[in-house]
C-alpha cells in the first residue's frame, strides 16, 4: 500500500505553533530585560538627583561671577579709553615742543606761516585731547566708584584686591582735580595759546594799507580798495582766531584784532596829513582864516571818501575773511564797526563843527560840497555799514546830512535877508557905480546856479520842503524850487537898489546909479546859468528895460535940460535984431556954461563902467547935443559969429572923451578949444518904449 500524502494545513499549523513558542520565549526575555532596565533608570535618577544637589551652588557662583565680570568691564573700558587719551595728550605735548622749536627757527615769512599752520593743527589736537580727558575722566571715576562699592558690599573678591581698586579710584580723583586743569590752564597748551596771540598780533601788524596819499583825485572805484594780506596770511589768521575762540580766548582775540587794525587804519589815514581835523568845535572853526577853512573842507571831502572807499572797505573784507568762521559769523561785523567807529567819529565831528559854525554866505558852497559828497557816498556807505552793528554809524551819517541840509538852507535864506536888510541909510556912491553888495550877490548867485552847485542846492531845497510838508507831499521840480529861491534873492537885490536910489538927492546920479546897477545885473546874468534859469524874458522885464528907462531919464535930466536952452526964438517976440541977438547970445552962453558944468560933474563924479553902455550913451548924447548945437549955431550964425564959439566937431570930440573911460576924463571945456575927434557911426537913442528894447 502506498504511503498517504502529508496534509498542507497541518504543516502550516505546526509552523505557526512553532513561531508562537518562539514569540512567547522572546517576550519573556524582553520582559526580563525591561525589569533590569527599570532598575538601572532608578539608579541613574538617584545619581542625577545627588549630582543636581551638588552642582546648584556652583551655578549661583557662575551667575555671580558673570555679573561681576560685567561690572568690572563696564568700569575698566572708560579707564582704558582715558589712559589712551592721556597717552595721546602726552605725545602731542612732545610734538608741540618740537614745533615750537621749529617755529622759532623760521625767519622767512612764507616758511614761518606754513610752520604756524602745523603749530595751530597741533594745538587744536592737544585741545581736543584735553577736552576728551575732561569728558572721559568723570564717567571713569563714577564707574570705578560703583565697582568699589559693589565689591565692598558683596565681598565678591578678597580685601586686597578691593583695597588696590579703592587706591586706584582715589588716585584718579586726585588726577582729575589737579592735573587736568593744570594741562588746560598752566601747561603747554596755555603757553601755546600765548604764542598764538603774539603771532596773531604780529601778522595783523604786517598787513598794511598801500599809500592812499597816492590815490587822491579821481580814481576808478575798482582801484580804490585793496586786499590786505595773502591767502596764506589770511588763512593763518582765520585758523588762529578759531583756535583762540575754541580755548575761551575770544575776548582776547577780538581785543587784539580791533586794537591792531584800528592803529593800522588810522596810520594809513595819517599819511594824508589831516591836521585840520584837530580843529572841530564851531568856535574854533569860526576863528579859522577863510582860506584855511576852504582848504580844510576840500580835504575833508576827499579824505572822507578815501577813508570809506579804501581803508574801511579793505578792513571790512579782512574782518570777514578772518572772523566770519567764529561765533557762526556773528562777531566780525561788530569788530569792523569798532575799528571804523573811532575813525568816522573824527570825520563826523569836523563836519558837524562846520555845519554848526557861523552862517556866513561864503560857507554855503563848502556846505553844499560836503552835502553833495555825502549824497554820492550814501548808497555805498549804507552797504558798508549794513546790519544792526552799523546802525549807530549810519544814524550819525544821516544826522550829519540832515545838519548840512539845515545849515545850507539857513545860509541861503539868511543871505537874501541880509541883502534886503542891508539898509545903511546912505545914498548911492557919489560916482553912481554898482555897489559892492550887488556885485557880490550876482557873482554869488551865478556861482550857485553853476553846474557844480545847482543840483545840490536844488536837492537841499527839495529835502527841506519834504521835511516841512511831509513825505506824502508833492514838491515842485528841482528846477522850479531853485528858480523860485533865486528869484526871491534877486527881488531882494532889487529892493535894496531901489532903497538906495530913493535916498539920492542928485536926480542925475540916481539915474546913473540905477542904469549902472540894473545893466550890470542883466549883462552879468544873461549868458550864465543864472540867466538861463530865470529866463530871458524875466531878465529883460526886471532889469534890462529898467536899465534902459534909467538911461533915458539920465539923458533927459543930464542933456535934455541943456538942449532945451537952444530952443529957437520967435522973431516977432523981439522989437529989433539987437535984442534978439542979445537973447540968442545969452542962450549960447548959458548952454556953454551948462555944458561945462555937466562935463565937470561927469569928469569928477559920474561913472559908467560898462564899455558897451558907455558907447550907447555916447552915441545918444552926441546925437542929441551936437545936433541941437549945430542947428542953433547954423540958424543964428548972423548973431553969433561962429568963429567965436566951439565948432560942432569939438563938442562931439569933447563928449566922446567924456564917455571914453567912464569917469574923470582930464579935459576941460573952453572957448579956445577948436579941435576934436569926429566920431562916426550909428547913434542909438534911448527910448521909454519897451518894445524898442534891444539885446546887448
Amino acid at each position: 500500500m502506498e504511503p498517504k500524502e502529508e496534509d498542507p494545513t497541518l504543516a502550516k499549523l505546526q509552523s505557526a505553533c512553532s513561531d508562537l513558542k518562539k514569540l512567547l520565549h522572546s517576550s519573556a526575555s524582553t520582559e526580563a530585560s525591561l525589569e533590569k532596565m527599570d532598575k538601572n533608570f532608578d539608579t541613574l535618577q538617584e545619581t542625577l538627583s545627588t549630582a543636581s544637589r551638588r552642582v546648584g551652588p556652583l551655578q549661583s557662583l557662575a551667575i555671580a561671577s558673570k555679573a561681576l565680570d560685567t561690572r568690572i568691564n563696564r568700569a575698566v573700558s572708560p579707564a582704558l579709553a582715558l589712559l589712551e587719551s592721556f597717552k595721546l595728550a602726552e605725545s602731542l605735548q612732545h610734538k608741540l615742543l618740537q614745533l615750537t622749536s621749529e617755529l622759532s627757527s623760521k625767519d622767512a615769512p612764507k616758511k614761518r606761516l606754513k610752520a604756524l599752520v602745523k603749530y595751530v593743527d597741533c594745538v587744536d589736537k592737544l585741545n581736543a585731547a584735553i577736552n576728551s580727558i575732561s569728558l572721559e575722566c568723570e564717567p571713569a571715576i563714577q564707574k570705578l566708584q560703583e565697582v568699589v562699592e559693589f565689591l565692598s558690599r558683596t565681598r565678591a573678591t578678597d580685601q586686597y584686591r578691593t583695597h588696590r581698586l579703592r587706591e586706584t579710584l582715589i588716585t584718579l580723583k586726585a588726577l582729575y582735580e589737579t592735573e587736568v586743569d593744570a594741562m588746560r590752564f598752566d601747561g603747554l597748551l596755555d603757553e601755546a595759546l600765548l604764542n598764538l596771540q603774539d603771532e596773531y598780533e604780529r601778522i595783523l601788524q604786517q598787513l598794511r594799507h598801500r599809500n592812499i596819499a597816492e590815490l587822491q583825485g579821481d580814481v576808478p572805484a575798482e582801484m580804490m580798495a585793496s586786499d590786505l594780506g595773502t591767502e596764506l596770511e589770511v588763512e593763518v589768521l582765520r585758523r588762529i582766531s578759531e583756535t583762540l575762540a575754541a580755548n575761551d580766548c575770544l575776548d582776547i582775540c577780538i581785543d587784539i584784532f580791533v586794537k591792531v587794525r584800528y592803529r593800522r587804519a588810522a596810520k594809513a589815514l595819517m599819511r594824508l596829513n589831516p591836521d585840520y581835523l584837530r580843529t572841530y568845535t564851531p568856535e574854533e572853526i569860526d576863528n579859522m582864516e577863510w582860506e584855511s577853512l576852504e582848504t580844510a573842507t576840500a580835504l575833508w571831502i576827499q579824505h572822507f571818501e578815501l577813508a570809506v572807499k579804501t581803508v574801511l572797505v579793505s578792513e571790512k573784507k579782512l574782518c570777514k575773511q578772518v572772523l566770519s568762521g567764529t561765533m557762526e559769523g556773528l562777531i566780525w561785523t561788530e569788530c569792523f564797526v569798532k575799528i571804523a567807529d573811532k575813525i568816522m567819529a573824527v570825520f563826523f565831528r569836523f563836519g558837524e563843527g562846520v555845519a554848526r559854525s557861523n552862517k556866513e554866505p561864503q560857507k554855503l558852497f563848502k556846505l553844499l560840497d560836503m552835502f553833495d559828497s555825502l549824497e554820492k557816498l550814501k548808497t555805498q556807505f549804507s552797504e558798508i555799514f549794513e546790519g544792526e552793528a552799523g546802525a549807530d554809524i549810519c544814524l550819525r551819517f544821516r544826522e550829519l546830512t540832515k545838519l548840512l541840509v539845515h545849515s545850507s538852507s539857513k545860509v541861503f535864506w539868511e543871505f537874501g535877508l541880509q541883502i534886503e536888510g542891508n539898509q545903511d541909510g546912505f545914498p548911492p556912491l557919489q560916482d553912481g557905480s554898482v555897489p559892492k553888495l550887488v556885485r557880490y550877490a550876482i557873482n554869488y548867485l551865478k556861482y550857485l546856479t553853476s553846474e557844480n552847485y545847482s543840483a545840490p542846492m536844488a536837492k537841499v531845497l527839495r529835502t527841506e520842503q519834504i521835511w516841512k510838508a511831509g513825505v506824502l507831499s508833492q514838491p515842485e521840480t528841482d528846477e522850479n524850487l531853485l528858480k523860485d529861491a533865486i528869484s526871491s534873492v534877486m527881488e531882494a537885490i532889487q529892493r535894496n537898489v531901489e532903497s538906495k536910489k530913493s535916498r539920492c538927492r542928485d536926480k542925475i546920479l540916481s539915474h546913473v546909479f540905477a542904469m549902472n546897477t540894473y545893466w550890470y545885473i542883466y549883462m552879468r546874468s544873461r549868458s550864465s546859468e543864472l540867466g538861463k534859469l530865470l529866463g530871458e524874458q524875466w531878465m529883460k522885464k526886471k532889469y534890462k528895460i529898467i536899465a534902459e528907462e534909467s538911461a533915458y531919464m539920465y539923458q533927459k535930466q543930464a542933456w535934455g535940460t541943456l538942449v532945451n536952452l537952444l530952443e529957437k526964438e520967435e522973431s516977432n517976440r523981439h522989437t529989433n535984431k539987437e535984442s534978439m541977438g542979445a537973447v540968442i547970445r545969452g542962450k549960447m552962453e548959458a548952454f556953454l556954461e551948462g555944458l561945462d558944468e555937466i562935463s565937470k560933474r561927469h569928469r569928477t563924479s559920474y561913472t559908467i563902467p560898462d564899455a558897451d553902455l558907455r558907447i550907447q550913451l555916447r552915441e545918444a548924447s552926441v546925437k542929441l547935443v551936437v545936433t541941437a548945437y549945430t542947428e542953433f549955431l547954423t540958424s543964428y550964425s548972423y548973431f553969433l559969429q561962429p568963429k567965436s564959439y566951439l565948432p560942432p566937431d569939438s563938442i562931439q570930440a569933447m563928449l566922446g572923451q567924456l564917455f571914453n573911460d567912464g569917469h574923470r576924463v582930464p579935459t576941460r571945456l573952453s572957448k579956445d578949444r577948436m579941435a576934436g575927434d569926429n566920431s562916426a557911426g550909428e547913434i542909438k537913442d534911448f527910448s521909454r518904449s519897451r518894445s524898442n528894447a534891444s539885446d546887448q
